[in-house]
């Protein structure tokens, strides 16, 4: 493709104008504030127990340390939080003082300490908390496209190799969605736009000097782009192409355009032609721009001014609920055609779903489950897992977790993606056989080459693909036991107890763990002048001969030690390091008893509730790109009732995720 030498200085003006336009255009969107309007009456019995309960407790107990008039205690202050507990800047804060008051670790050992049913009372006030907040939908994110999710959509446009945006940087993780771009990520996406048009140049042509899709060698003619200009009539090469660009602007930004974005796309086609480009040039200009624009690089929803038209009070929404308070609307079937699919296949939607939001049909309950049942089961899914699951299963960093060669030769890259591609098959099989979320702590099979037979001490004729093998160990099977999960709970030259414990604890059944007191040692400083090798139960009993270390170990460390007979990269084992017999024992503070990983796993399907809870929560969250805070726990419980008479099936709780309110709603801004 060729351009004159004053093209990219031109364009990087462009660009830059329209981005700068785009944010100054929706800069009420992207400061949503997190201000809750009032309702009803559990509203004012929340406020009511507050006021008589816990104010006094912090008053009594917490606000010496964590207030305004000096500096805070480990970053807790309550002076604010007691005059808007629901506000979402809050909602962490409370949960870890929650955990804090539950261990005995607050308040410290030496000041006056509350009654065990004061400390019961602040703890039970935790699950009353979200009654504070009124019926709100929450901000919706604007953000930018993840480096994943905007491969995806380069290759579903255009049939590139994701891997042609393996130059941007990967996003950090925990750091959240960022909605900026810098002068240098606008120059990255250029370049990355540059090459995705060198690649296509030989079917980025019109009719008359096109290949076609069936004389296309690679097949690259058959994506939406290159499709459109194969099928653009010669005889519309005359003018401007507003027709095309209407088309593209359709495919890029997932919507409709605007009479405004259609013109300016057409201005962009104009200015090339005045660089003397030929018509072909001009129209692959119209698509860079397109490439580096914000609603192509952004998620957005709809324009304010047009969501507002549908939000008056009492209006009837598609999906069959009411917008009951002034400023609170449905997404547009668009808007909502782009959320589903970025959730579940971090990809921009397909043809099917546009053409659904095209007729406006896509909020009704019945073809939104629909489209559900049918994205599950189209490979693209397995950005669910590569997004969602592999975070929760704590993988996300796994091809950089480092281990001791000298201990694990055996984790290479073949090992490591082995590992990987285990728990990605189990997550998929529950997800697209529509199993319990239960399939995922315990099972009877799991997925096995060559490579991985070696952890599992498997014999047989396994080539290099995983697959399906039937378990005849009652201890093997589910994530709790998977060699992945096994080593990403490790250190690199041994097992944790600990931290295996805090990831069943807060990964599984949803606890919320308090952080290490500040200045605790490791195990082995501890030791390190002891006369004899321990094994890792004694050390970890040691340990916990510290009060200050006594409370929340006396619950992590039974569920790591049900886990000890995996060593550090999931192997089975029945003697440790210092070989000594393995004691896979373990009493809970409530009296519950276990015996190695089958009995654990027991206990953990014991409290599925829990774990189904933890789980729907963690995938609404993602799915909403942000934390859950007020309203959002009571979607929550409503969702839970759902799938809780489906049996807690996951495909059902992906349905109930994409259905809820704040999934199918959004705030608005109704100051401006």
């Amino acid at each position: 493709m060729r351009f004159p030498p004053s093209t990219p200085a031109i364009f990087l003006k462009i660009a830059a104008a329209l981005a700068i336009h785009w944010l100054a255009s929706n800069v009420s969107l992207l400061a949503q504030d997190a201000r809750l309007v009032q309702t009803p009456q559990t509203q004012e019995d929340a406020k009511r127990h507050f006021r008589k309960h816990v104010v006094p407790f912090i008053q009594a107990y917490c606000i010496d340390c964590h207030q305004n008039s000096r500096p805070t205690e480990a970053g807790v202050n309550f002076s604010p939080a007691i005059h808007t507990p629901e506000h979402a800047a809050f909602t962490d804060q409370w949960k870890r003082a929650a955990a804090r008051v539950a261990a005995h670790d607050m308040p410290p050992e030496g000041l006056e300490q509350p009654s065990d049913e004061e400390r019961q009372m602040f703890v039970e006030w935790q699950k009353n908390i979200k009654y504070l907040s009124s019926k709100d939908p929450g901000p919706f994110v604007i953000r930018r496209l993840t480096k994943s999710e905007y491969a995806n959509t380069l290759a579903d446009l255009f049939g590139v190799d994701p891997e042609i945006a393996g130059s941007l940087p990967d996003e950090v993780s925990g750091a959240g969605y960022l909605n900026s771009i810098s002068p240098l990520q606008l120059e990255s996406y250029l370049a990355i736009a540059e090459k995705v048009l060198q690649q296509c140049a030989p079917v980025l042509q019109t009719r008359e000097q096109s290949l076609t899709p069936e004389t296309s060698e690679d097949g690259s003619a058959d994506f939406p782009v290159t499709r459109l200009f194969s099928e653009f009539p010669a005889e519309q090469r005359s003018g401007p192409p507003r027709e095309f660009a209407q088309k593209l602007l359709r495919l890029m930004f997932r919507r409709p355009a605007s009479e405004q974005e259609i013109n300016v796309s057409l201005d962009v086609f104009a200015l090339a032609q005045k660089q003397d480009l030929s018509y072909d040039e001009s129209l692959r200009l119209m698509v860079k721009a397109a490439l580096v624009s914000p609603q192509f690089l952004f998620i957005t929803p709809v324009e304010p001014q047009a969501a507002e038209k549908g939000a008056e009070k009492g209006a009837e929404t598609e999906v069959g609920q009411k917008s009951e308070l002034e400023g609170i609307v449905p997404l547009d079937n668009h808007q909502l055609a782009s959320r589903l699919s970025y959730f579940l296949w971090a990809s921009m939607p397909d043809e099917h779903l546009m053409r659904l939001a095209d007729e406006g049909r896509l909020q009704q309950t019945d073809v939104l489950a629909t489209q559900v049942e049918r994205m599950l089961l189209s490979p693209k899914s397995r950005a669910l897992f590569d997004g969602f699951g592999a975070q929760w299963l704590g993988l996300d960093d796994w091809q950089e977790r480092t281990f001791d060669r000298s201990l694990f030769p055996q984790m290479n890259t073949e090992m490591r993606q082995a590992m990987y591609d285990e728990a990605r098959l189990l997550f998929e099989c529950v997800v697209r056989e529509n199993k319990s979320v239960g399939a995922l702590i315990d099972s009877d099979f799991t997925y096995l080459n060559g490579t991985l037979a070696e952890i599992y001490g498997v014999a047989g004729p396994l080539g290099d693909s995983l697959q399906k093998v039937k378990l005849e160990n009652s201890n093997r099977g589910g994530v709790l036991t998977m060699p992945a999960v096994l080593a990403a709970t490790s250190f690199p030259n041994r097992t944790s107890p600990v931290n295996r414990g805090v990831w069943v604890l807060e990964q599984i059944l949803g606890e919320n763990v308090p952080a290490a007191p500040p200045d605790v040692p490791p195990l082995e400083a501890e030791t390190q002048d002891a006369s004899q090798e321990l094994t890792m139960r004694e050390l970890t009993e040691l340990h916990r001969k510290d009060p200050v270390c006594a409370n929340c170990h006396k619950l992590l460390d039974p569920i790591g030690f049900g886990l000890e007979n995996f060593d550090a990269i999931g192997r089975w084992r029945e003697f440790d390091a210092t070989n000594t017999p393995i004691n896979a024992s373990g009493t809970l503070p409530d009296g519950t008893s276990f015996s190695g990983p089958a009995e654990l796993k027991a206990m953990v399907l014991g409290r599925k509730n829990d774990f189904a809870r933890n789980f729907t929560g963690k995938l609404l969250a993602y799915a909403l790109c942000r934390s859950l805070e007020g309203y959002d726990v009571i979607v929550l419980d409503r969702i839970m009732e759902h799938v809780a008479e489906k049996e807690y099936r996951l495909q059902e709780v992906v349905k109930a995720v994409v259905s809820s309110y704040p999934f199918t709603h959004r705030r608005i801004d109704t100051e401006n």
